[in-house]
């Protein structure tokens, strides 16, 4: 097998995901474009420079349907020569993108590619896709269907987790965030989003609520509450699949979840021969990847099993990770994580996460990727691994090793 680097890792700025926030204008091409082009000029990626754009996106309806990784291609700087696929692993597809990437090269399939992703959350809601894992009865009711809210909340209740200690995190997450930005840890990835004329529309993550503390949480209503325990009664569905609970304690609100927002985000992957070629030095060798299936009513538990196997099939313990991304869809999703492993704390997200800064579904997975590699590289450590929980109960993970 050919090892698989990375070479370059960019990504927006975030905005919020609603019709006021900065890039609602943006629309999801222009949004993948400019993180194209940003790898385009930082590396020189001149006529077919690449094998493939692989792209992922979650809701794959209007701007973002018809392979938005083509029409992204050509709504950018890159050659036409470059063709482009779309993926979608749900809320791990920049991630498993950029898996798929790294496999290919490994595999010999291509010297280089593109990876990455892209989410326009105000443009294109979640849902308008109507997916049938959550409409069609014959296929939501045998597996016992609950929204992801719902499974977050089954999961704090199965292990423990009280709202107190969700809204800790957040609060953590909102500190570990602002003292990142104002810290210029992320200067190096980040590309601000410009207007046609080239000025700029945003060029810091909007969503950011650094005045957050747990008296500010503490007023906040439970989102998932009258969801499960009123109408439409998910709260019932859950406990026919799991009796024992007796009763789903909702402690997930707005202020301990991932924000809802715009962004892209996209890593040049190749392998040693092609970074000689081009003058590029590798920052990363991406050591191994995994995915698996997972219960698809508490749904998001997926980052512990996964991580299980790719330590496993790697020769690796966890001990051997010097930093770690768990993607914060739901407060719960990263105490579960920690508490399996007996992570320390110090290791995980140490730059905040999506409570505090958002998660554009397709893109988040490589984002926290960058943001991983930037930190290994900033701290001097050697080893990461970036793991994300994923709808209707999946998991995803890639190891990757500073060279």
């Amino acid at each position: 097998m050919t090892d698989a680097y990375i070479y370059d890792a960019v990504r927006s700025v975030r905005g919020k995901g609603r019709k006021d926030g900065s890039l609602h204008e943006v629309s999801a091409p222009k949004l993948s474009a400019a993180v194209l082009n940003a790898l385009k000029s930082r590396n020189n990626l001149e006529g077919h420079a690449v094998e493939d754009v692989i792209w992922g996106n979650v809701t794959q309806v209007g701007e973002q349907g018809a392979c938005l990784a083509r029409t992204a291609v050509l709504a950018s700087d890159l050659d036409e020569s470059i063709p482009g696929v779309s993926i979608n692993r749900f809320c791990a597809s920049g991630l498993e993108a950029v898996n798929m990437a790294a496999n290919q090269v490994r595999g010999g399939g291509g010297d280089a590619y593109i990876a990455g992703g892209v989410e326009c959350m105000s443009r294109v809601p979640m849902g308008m896709d109507g997916g049938a894992i959550a409409v069609d009865p014959s296929i939501a009711i045998d597996n016992y269907f609950v929204p992801q809210g719902i499974s977050a909340d089954i999961i704090a209740t199965e292990y423990g987790f009280t709202r107190d200690q969700a809204d800790a995190l957040a609060v953590e997450s909102q500190r570990r965030a602002k003292a990142a930005w104002d810290a210029g840890h992320f200067e190096k990835s980040i590309i601000p989003i410009e207007d046609i004329n080239g000025l700029p529309i945003l060029a810091h993550d909007e969503y950011m609520r650094p005045e957050t503390d747990m008296q500010s949480l503490g007023a906040l209503k439970p989102s998932f509450k009258d969801m499960g325990e009123f109408m439409p009664g998910f709260d019932k569905i859950a406990l026919m699949k799991y009796p024992h609970l007796e009763k789903i304690e909702h402690i997930h609100h707005a202020g301990n979840s991932s924000g809802i927002v715009d962004g892209s985000a996209a890593v040049l992957i190749g392998n040693k021969e092609y970074g000689e070629r081009m003058g590029l030095t590798p920052r990363a060798r991406i050591k191994s990847t995994a995915k698996i299936g997972t219960d698809p009513t508490i749904m998001l538990t997926g980052p512990v099993p996964v991580t299980q196997k790719i330590l496993r099939e790697s020769g690796m313990e966890i001990g051997d990770i010097d930093l770690f991304e768990v993607n914060e869809a739901f407060a719960s999703v990263v105490m579960r994580f920690m508490q399996a492993f007996e992570a320390d704390p110090d290791k995980v997200n140490v730059n905040g996460g999506s409570i505090a800064m958002g998660h554009p579904l397709g893109a988040t997975g490589a984002m926290i990727l960058g943001t991983l590699l930037d930190e290994l590289e900033r701290s001097d450590k050697e080893t990461g691994l970036a793991t994300l929980c994923i709808g209707s109960g999946m998991g995803a993970a890639t190891i990757i090793e500073r060279v």
